[in-house]
């Protein structure tokens, strides 16, 4: 039986992680009125510093997806983003409350529905937050999701994440999507871009992941990606560069069980780690 939504006020703020809002997918109602001004002022700010950011360092697929989003002085109703998503690429975006397992979270991704955090962050998390809000989910994630080879390499990992929990490898795949999806990078023609929503929500690791001789980016291997664990507290001392999104897509095709065990066999790498098989990106 699913959980009743709890019905909000127009002044009370969708709670963070009020998980007795959630139906049995975990997905809720957005409930948009519950939002405050401050938390729609809080949305253009991020909004507008973010956007001036990204020339030269986002990838220009998002650049030309992200007006997709609709407004931007507001924090933006679902409904009107599916209006414009579902009929580009089949996809909708559903409200969750906050971080969600990771058997449901691959069964929203694999029926081509993608969970966004309906809360915002507070004032005083304006620079870092711990844990996704709506604006890193919307912002980050969302656009992308308009283009098709993209969008259709997100409900691969979702139907490939299903498979990797039978399997108890769950933990070996979410590295692909933490160094894809979250923190990936891309070579264009013109240089290298960002096309990872942990980092084109940053105003820090953006400028860090493109443009800093500090980090190492490595062009995406399966078998290293899954093997090298990552940071959660501090900027990725790895990237992992693809050359387009069909790679992207076409690199998931095959069933990952063979990889699996190749990487538990070989073992983990730490964050910052070299090996010799890497095959490295300098800077030009």
């Amino acid at each position: 039986m699913a959980v009743e939504p709890v019905v909000y006020g127009a002044s009370e703020r969708p709670p963070r992680g009020d998980y007795a809002r959630a139906r049995d997918d975990y997905t809720c109602p957005q409930n948009w009125s519950a939002y405050t001004e401050a938390d729609h002022d809080t949305y253009r700010r991020l909004y507008e510093r973010q956007s001036a950011l990204l020339p030269g360092l986002a990838c220009d697929a998002f650049v030309d997806a992200l007006p997709s989003l609709g407004v931007k002085d507001r924090i933006p109703q679902f409904e009107e983003i599916n209006e414009r998503l579902t009929p580009v690429t089949g996809w909708e975006i559903v409200a969750v409350p906050g971080l969600i397992p990771e058997r449901p979270f691959f069964e929203l991704l694999a029926s081509r529905r993608f969970p966004v955090t309906d809360w915002i962050r507070k004032p005083d998390e304006f620079e870092y937050i711990v844990e996704p809000d709506v604006f890193h989910d919307l912002f980050g994630h969302v656009p992308l999701l308009f283009n098709p080879v993209f969008a259709d390499y997100v409900q691969r990992y979702g139907a490939g994440g299903l498979k990797a929990d039978d399997l108890g490898a769950g933990e070996l795949l979410s590295r692909l999507y933490w160094y894809t999806i979250e923190f990936g990078l891309i070579q264009q023609a013109d240089g290298l871009r960002a096309y990872g929503a942990g980092i084109l929500s940053s105003s820090g690791e953006l400028c860090h992941s493109v443009t800093s001789t500090a980090p190492q980016r490595i062009a995406l291997d399966l078998q290293r990606c899954m093997r090298t664990r990552y940071k959660i507290d501090d900027y990725q001392a790895t990237y992992f560069v693809i050359d387009s999104f069909q790679q992207l897509f076409d690199m998931t095709a095959p069933d990952f069980t063979a990889h699996y065990a190749a990487v538990r066999s070989a073992g983990d790498l730490a964050a910052d780690a070299t090996i010799a098989s890497d095959s490295r990106i300098t800077l030009g």
